[in-house]
C-alpha cells in the first residue's frame, strides 16, 4: 500500500526535500539523508506504508531488520564509525523507517542523542554521488 502524501512511498519531490534514493533492499529502500553533519547517515524505509513495526508480520519484521543489519554492516565497512545510532521516529511522518547514524568518539554529539536535522552540513551533488557509490560497493 502506498500513501500519495508520503515521501517514502512516492519519492520524487517529496523525498528530494531531505533524501536521495539509493536502491531497493529485500523489503525496504535505502535513502541517503541529505543533511550530512554525521557523514554517512542513511535511512532504511519499509516498502509499504505502515506506521508501526507491529503492523507487519514477524517474517516481514525479520526481513526489515535484516535490511537494517545489511546497511549497518556496509556503513561500518565504508565509514568505520565507533558506533551506529539507530533511530525510529515518525510522529508526523507515519511510515516505518529507521535512521542509521554513524558516531565517533570525541566528535559532535558522542554520548548523546543525535539531532534529527541540524541543518548544518549539505554536500555537492558529486559528494552525495560518492557516498552513494561507496555504500553500494559495500552492500
Amino acid at each position: 500500500m502506498k500513501d500519495q502524501n508520503c515521501a517514502y512511498c512516492m519519492r520524487g519531490e517529496l523525498l528530494d526535500a531531505f533524501g536521495i534514493y539509493v536502491c531497493d533492499l529485500t523489503v525496504s529502500s535505502l535513502i541517503l539523508f541529505k543533511e550530512q553533519s554525521k557523514r554517512g547517515r542513511f535511512i532504511v524505509a519499509y516498502k509499504d506504508h505502515v506506521s508501526e513495526i507491529v503492523n507487519i508480520t514477524e517474517e516481514e519484521r525479520n526481513a526489515f531488520m535484516a535490511d537494517v543489519a545489511k546497511v549497518a554492516t556496509a556503513m561500518h565497512k565504508t565509514f568505520h564509525p565507533d558506533k551506529i545510532n539507530y533511530g525510529m521516529y515518525g510522529d508526523t511522518g507515519c511510515h516505518l523507517h529507521m535512521h542509521l547514524v554513524p558516531k565517533y568518539k570525541d566528535k559532535d554529539e558522542w554520548g548523546g542523542t543525535f539531532q534529527m536535522n541540524p541543518q548544518k552540513t549539505f554536500l555537492t551533488d558529486e559528494e552525495y554521488h560518492e557516498l552513494v557509490e561507496a555504500i553500494k560497493k559495500n552492500l
